[in-house]
């Protein structure tokens, strides 16, 4: 087992992140509320309930260097909250949808956050230092439908989002009065705000989370068709694959309705594989089950035909044990914000956990560590 901390803090949870040191959790119980625990002599102790959202609060992210938090909700609105003394204090942000927000993340360097709606728009906020408030700019009339995740580039300009249209999108957020001009580099350096980079149209079903590498040289982002899509060089000329698999379908990078962490990686040519479930002792072959398109397909309608008929030897072929218990909906890497090497990672899901993952003293993943 990878899993190295599981806590049961609600019956489910929708959203959640840490503060720098993981000393504090701050999670969303599947309701209008934001809970912050605190780990107190040994044991997690409530501290905070953040009350301002009058509907599920969707996306919650933890600025690691100024230790603010970014709620946003379906209520479609969104607040920075500020630790004053001993209490939180929130921030209205101008987000201007008539629809609802559905996730939110600091970019790098902590000077924009991004959030994505049923709007078909993304909201790029910045701090307005002459009105002492928190305003947006929209992307608009890019996106056909709902946008479900958005993911930042390392350089603090370039945004990632994935949606329901199935299709995944590059952006550029440059602001001028936010955004310093050197860190305007690369092939995309004269771009403008909201101007679209790259169109990926890889899925042919609703496409959720999405991820860059630590590098920002790979972009991951999932389908609601058990497909994972993988986009190396990301440029003018960038190198796609996609990789099938036959179990249910993932709901951000990595993790699912199969409720156990799925390790991807590349091998030396580059060429991604499935390598194995995260909490399960026996390791899935990356070989012939993962082939052709048309065996994939088929291979998991009768995986599901089997999974809903509760067959033993389905239950079989997954090793028993997993962690959570339903879906997960939330991934959060742990690690230094900028590092190169991410090992740790926690999960929260429908199950009311938040389970804890360690890779690195996985033996039969070192190779890809």
């Amino acid at each position: 087992m990878a899993a190295v901390e599981v806590h049961k803090f609600a019956k489910c949870i929708t959203c959640h992140a840490w503060s720098r040191d993981r000393s504090m959790l701050a999670f969303c119980p599947n309701n209008n509320e934001v809970h912050i625990y605190a780990l107190l002599q040994g044991k997690w102790e409530k501290l905070h309930v953040l009350q301002k959202h009058d509907q599920i609060v969707s996306g919650i992210d933890w600025s690691a260097r100024a230790n603010k938090i970014v709620t946003a909700s379906h209520d479609r609105n969104s607040y920075v909250w500020n630790l004053e003394g001993s209490e939180w204090v929130p921030t209205l942000v101008i987000l201007r949808l008539n629809r609802a927000a559905l996730c939110v993340k600091w970019n790098p360097r902590e000077n924009k956050f991004a959030v994505g709606s049923g709007a078909k728009t993304v909201c790029i906020c910045y701090y307005e230092q002459e009105n002492n408030w928190w305003v947006s700019k929209l992307i608009r009339k890019r996106h056909d439908s709902s946008v479900t995740s958005v993911a930042w580039h390392p350089n603090n300009i370039l945004l990632a989002t994935a949606s329901t249209d199935g299709k995944c999108r590059i952006f550029s957020t440059f602001i001028k009065v936010v955004d310093a001009k050197e860190s305007r580099t690369g092939p995309f350096a004269d771009s403008k705000f909201g101007e679209q980079i790259l169109q990926l149209d890889l899925s042919f079903s609703w496409s959720f989370g999405v991820r860059w590498s630590p590098s920002g040289n790979t972009l991951a982002y999932v389908g609601h068709s058990s497909m994972i899509y993988f986009v190396d060089d990301v440029g003018p000329s960038p190198l796609a694959q996609n990789v099938a698999f036959r179990d249910l379908p993932l709901r951000d990078v990595g993790v699912g309705f199969d409720c156990n962490p799925m390790v991807f990686a590349a091998d030396l040519h580059g060429i991604w594989h499935f390598i194995k479930f995260l909490g399960e002792r026996k390791t899935t072959s990356s070989g012939p089950k993962y082939g052709s398109q048309f065996s994939e397909a088929f291979g998991k309608l009768y995986g599901q035909q089997k999974h809903g008929l509760n067959n033993d030897a389905n239950e079989h072929s997954r090793s028993r044990g997993r962690v959570h218990e339903n879906c997960i909906n939330c991934i959060v890497p742990l690690g230094e914000p900028g590092s190169s090497k991410v090992t740790r990672f926690s999960t929260s899901g429908l199950d009311g956990k938040v389970v804890v993952w360690d890779m690195e003293n996985q033996a039969d993943l070192s190779e890809y560590l």
